[in-house]
């Protein structure tokens, strides 16, 4: 266990709490106590250094000097040439502002003045009260907190008729709904409705409830990462489906069986994750997604088909080639029987500020339908 030193200046008493932050990145080696009397330039000098900043005063401020410390490090940073520099800043900048500190209590209360009731939303984050104090970056806190309000209210997901998805922390969320809505309008392979059906890195579930909304018989949904499994079996049960969707720990193929459709979605950008929140975005060297084209063959019922949804994006960025995918096909015995394209409604692609907005903007999100090699394609 990881834990924090530094010296209370009142009472001049050494303090000694663990780390217990989720994000990713190596702890402080060093740290001062900060309060309202601390200036943003004097915070960021210390966050470039290196030294965190554990929070004592008034729970506003410190949001107050977060911002101060965000618009400081944005004027900066160098400009951005190309998505690797853009990696680099985000880094940069996530160092920086995880350097402000708070100390949650044994019960996950935040003892500042004028804060909110964090204890829920802490647990739902980081679990069960652990009965001692930890330590925790702001930036982390309010990211829990966010998360919190999104768990509560939900995502209404058009492809459900509206009805809500509600993302756990950690998980990613189905904000972009182009890719759910190509699942929701692709037509569906012989044998699909009433038959059986593979989620590969189901995250919320929200693939396996549409597959199952259109009538596919039985759905395995599968995940390596257990906020995704526990996000999924909680959005199934709301949802009323825990007879038609089965929810298993596996990364990422079921142990046995065969599919009349196998869906995947995987991270699209084929780059290594710096947080376990960039896991829904980077597949390190296209794992995932070459595991998914490797295994497909062997895994389908006779008619089946694959579906992968997957953005350009990162052809865009120049991150693979245009023809990778369909080599990787190619030598996997597979065939693209089809291909729906998309284009993005999301705000970022037409957010010029965007470091990113010319690729953003540009981008198209297929379901490519991929079928073994040799074989006729057959539609329900």
């Amino acid at each position: 266990m990881t834990v924090l030193t530094w010296t209370e200046p009142d009472t001049d008493t050494t303090r000694t709490v663990p780390w217990r932050a989720l994000g990713g990145g190596r702890p402080p080696r060093r740290v001062l106590v900060a309060d309202d009397r601390t200036r943003a330039r004097e915070a960021y000098r210390h966050a470039c250094e290196g030294t965190a900043l554990v929070w004592r005063g008034d729970y506003h401020g410190a949001r107050q000097l977060l911002g101060a410390l965000g618009r400081r490090v944005e004027r900066a940073l160098p400009p951005v040439d190309g998505f690797h520099q853009h990696r680099r800043n985000r880094a940069h900048r996530a160092r920086v502002l995880g350097m402000l500190l708070v100390v949650l209590g044994a019960d996950h209360g935040l003892d500042l003045r004028r804060a909110p009731d964090v204890r829920r939303a802490c647990t739902e984050a980081y679990g069960p009260a652990p009965g001692t104090p930890g330590v925790v970056p702001l930036r982390e806190l309010l990211g829990v907190l966010g998360a919190h309000e999104w768990r509560r209210t939900g995502v209404p997901v058009a492809a459900l008729d509206g009805d809500r998805i509600h993302p756990h922390y950690g998980v990613f969320a189905p904000v972009r709904g182009e890719y759910v809505d190509l699942v929701r309008a692709a037509e569906l392979p012989r044998g699909a409705v009433g038959g059986v059906a593979f989620d590969l890195g189901t995250g919320t579930g929200v693939l396996a409830a549409v597959l199952a909304r259109r009538g596919v018989g039985r759905v395995v949904a599968t995940d390596a990462a257990p906020r995704a499994l526990a996000c999924a079996r909680d959005n199934v049960d709301r949802l009323g489906l825990p007879d038609r969707i089965e929810v298993s720990e596996a990364g990422p193929w079921p142990s046995h069986g065969r599919a009349n459709l196998v869906v995947c979605n995987p991270p699209w950008l084929p780059a290594r994750p710096t947080s376990p929140l960039d896991e829904g975005v980077y597949d390190p060297d296209s794992r995932m997604l070459r595991g998914f084209l490797t295994g497909l063959a062997g895994r389908l019922a006779p008619g089946g088909e694959g579906w992968l949804i997957l953005s350009d994006l990162a052809e865009l960025l120049g991150l693979r080639g245009r023809d990778e995918l369909t080599n990787a096909c190619a030598a996997a015995g597979l065939r693209v029987a089809g291909r729906v394209n998309t284009r993005p409604r999301h705000p970022r692609s037409r957010d010029r500020t965007d470091p990113l907005h010319a690729a953003r903007a540009a981008e198209t999100t297929s379901l490519w339908r991929l079928v073994p090699t040799g074989e006729a394609t057959m539609r329900a």
